[in-house]
């Protein structure tokens, strides 16, 4: 909580220099299913569309702190799980999803082979409770135990790339719910994928969203600038690998051709489609992780 605060303190700080300045402030976690967002980053595709707008770019831990900076009218658009969007929404929170960014293969991994029925003891690493991996492993406990809650107190709240260094290296858990780079690298570490994200949602579901505030909502030409944005970045990873590549590989300090295999083979999507939102409603809210239930069209900007 301390590291939230320290980080909202820092943001809000952003945002009240200058504050008669044009200036919008978006959010990343870590991972791969991000990738559009650094590309968007790096090829300045917003800057260039928004020349007269300060953009500011914010890496954060989890989606805990992307709702405490957005509350706080620190962050102006993030990328983040379609549940702690929901979360964030059922908590009155005005903000609204305007782009799907990724669909990913999700994995809860473990040092030892095993299945639900044997893992009820151990320590699982995600990024926080209400985070996408935490619903995704609540409905595989319902399925399977006719109780979502069955897990809850074995979680443990850690960064992916932290989460992976524990499971690999440490003892402080036993499993680690994670996505991609993280959930390659465990498995070629020797870990085992105890459950998939899919065998646990039941079929295909969007990863990653974008969502704006109101006011960016409000502001025409920057809200479609973005949204542009994210449109030629997408389509700039399918159209250009080589130059993807010279992008990402000293972000993510992997070796080239294994960035390109976990990007372009191993079942990342990159689109602005949104798959599974009333899926994710109607558990939530059968399981009261939420107090109302919404539609898409509610959901959606």
């Amino acid at each position: 909580m301390k590291k939230i605060l320290i980080i909202l303190v820092m943001l809000v700080s952003l945002v009240a220099c200058n504050k008669e300045e044009k200036k919008i402030v978006i959010a990343e976690q870590y991972g791969l299913a991000y990738a559009p967002v650094q590309i968007m980053m790096a090829k300045g595709y917003l800057e260039e569309a928004l020349p007269d707008y300060e953009i500011q770019w914010a890496k954060l831990g989890n989606t805990m702190a992307i709702r405490e900076a957005m509350t706080a009218d620190a962050l102006d658009a993030a990328f983040l799980g379609i549940p702690p969007y929901i979360i964030g929404t059922d908590a009155g929170m005005e903000w609204g999803l305007f782009t799907g960014l990724s669909r990913a293969p999700l994995s809860l991994m473990g040092r030892e082979e095993g299945t639900l029925e044997t893992i009820k003891d151990g320590r699982i690493a995600l990024p926080q409770p209400g985070s996408i991996q935490h619903i995704l492993l609540s409905m595989a406990a319902e399925r399977s135990f006719a109780d979502a809650t069955v897990f809850d107190n074995q979680l443990v709240t850690m960064k992916h790339p932290d989460g992976m260094q524990v499971l690999i290296n440490g003892n402080e858990v036993d499993y680690h719910f994670t996505s991609p780079p993280y959930v390659f690298q465990e498995a070629e570490a020797g870990m085992h994928e105890i459950i998939s994200g899919e065998a646990c949602f039941g079929g295909q579901f969007t990863f990653i969203v974008g969502v704006t505030n109101k006011s960016l909502k409000e502001d025409d030409m920057a809200y479609q600038a973005l949204s542009n944005a994210i449109n030629k970045s997408i389509d700039f990873i399918k159209e250009n690998p080589e130059e993807t590549l010279d992008t990402l590989t000293p972000l993510y300090n992997l070796d080239r051709e294994v960035l390109r295999s976990y990007i372009y083979d191993f079942g990342i999507v990159y689109e602005k489609d949104i798959k599974g939102i009333e899926t994710f409603v109607d558990f939530m809210y059968r399981n009261d992780y939420i107090k109302n239930e919404y539609t898409e069209e509610e959901l959606i900007w």
